[in-house]
This record gives structure tokens, C-alpha cells and sequence, in this order.
């Protein structure tokens, strides 16, 4: 077994995996006469993949209690998933890099303020949601249509532990 502790999600560590949504250090601007502020482009929303269409839906995620076991990991060769906090509560994010055999190395854990989004790029390795503390809603924005756009692989049993302290 492997401990694996959770770290602030920025946008540089999180690089590799997509797309952190936030206002703090995005391009941003007046709009409506003013009474508007537009926090622009924030993610790359790819659902071009065999004839996808957007999808606006909202999950509800219940809570895990630390320490949480990473079993799995799912990802979408067909299109971008993002994610947006409702309840801005805090909440983490698990993804990994695949290796030689396309399958995914070990995860990186990430802690989301509750005032962060993630942004799934198309076949980035991550864990399905994981709230905390109490059951939380997200936006999410991915694809829907045709073909396969989900694909799981299990890790061996017990192999990675995450840590994380809820403030």
C-alpha cells in the first residue's frame, strides 16, 4: 500500500490533466454595461469526438471519509469532463498519466477549494468525484452522443491510500 497525500490544486500542477476553472488569475472583463464581470474561457470543452453533443448535467455526490482507497480510475477517449462546484465546498481530485500500456500510473491527488472547477481532458485517467465532508453538488459539462466514452481500469487491491485533512 501506497500513502499518497492531497496537495492544492493550481493550475501548473494540474497542467498535464486539463483545465483548473477559477477567477483568481483569469482573463476577465465588463460586460452588460458594466454590471457583469466575464471571467473568459475558462476550459477547453471537447466533445468533437464521433458526433458528440454537449451535456449540461448536475451530480450529486455523496461524501467519502478519509483515508480513501483509490480502486479505479475511468476516463473518456471521446471527449473533455469538467466539473464545478455548487456548494463550494471543498473536494478532491484524483488523476494519473498513462503509462507504456496505456493504463494509468500512480494517481496525484489534488484538493479543490470549494471555488475551483476541474477540467477533464479527453483521456486523462481520473477517479469518478469524490465530495467531502457532506453530500455536494457540481456542474459538469461533457459529451453525450454516440460510442464509447467511458473506459475503467482497477488498480490491485490496497495499493493507494489518499490522505487528506478536512478543515
Amino acid at each position: 500500500m501506497k500513502r499518497l497525500t492531497a496537495r492544492p490544486l493550481t493550475r501548473e500542477a494540474f497542467q498535464p490533466f486539463g483545465d483548473v476553472m477559477e477567477t483568481d488569475g483569469a482573463d476577465h472583463f465588463a460586460i452588460n454595461n458594466g454590471t457583469t464581470e466575464r471571467y473568459h474561457d475558462l476550459a477547453g470543452v471537447d466533445v468533437s469526438g464521433e458526433g458528440g453533443r454537449p451535456l449540461i448535467s448536475i451530480f450529486v455526490g455523496q461524501p467519502f471519509k478519509p483515508p480513501l482507497e483509490i480502486k479505479m480510475m475511468e476516463r473518456h477517449p471521446l471527449g473533455s469532463q469538467a466539473f464545478m462546484p455548487l456548494d463550494r465546498r471543498p473536494y478532491l481530485v484524483a488523476v494519473a498519466l498513462s503509462d507504456d500500456g496505456d493504463r494509468p500510473r500512480e494517481p496525484q491527488i489534488f484538493i479543490a477549494s470549494g471555488d475551483q472547477g476541474v477540467n477533464y481532458a479527453r483521456n486523462t485517467w481520473h477517479h469518478p468525484l469524490i465530495s467531502l465532508g457532506a453530500e455536494s453538488r457540481f456542474l459538469v459539462v461533457d459529451r453525450g452522443g454516440e460510442g464509447n466514452n467511458l473506459q475503467e481500469v482497477s488498480y490491485e487491491a490496497g495499493a493507494y491510500i489518499a490522505d487528506v485533512e478536512i478543515e
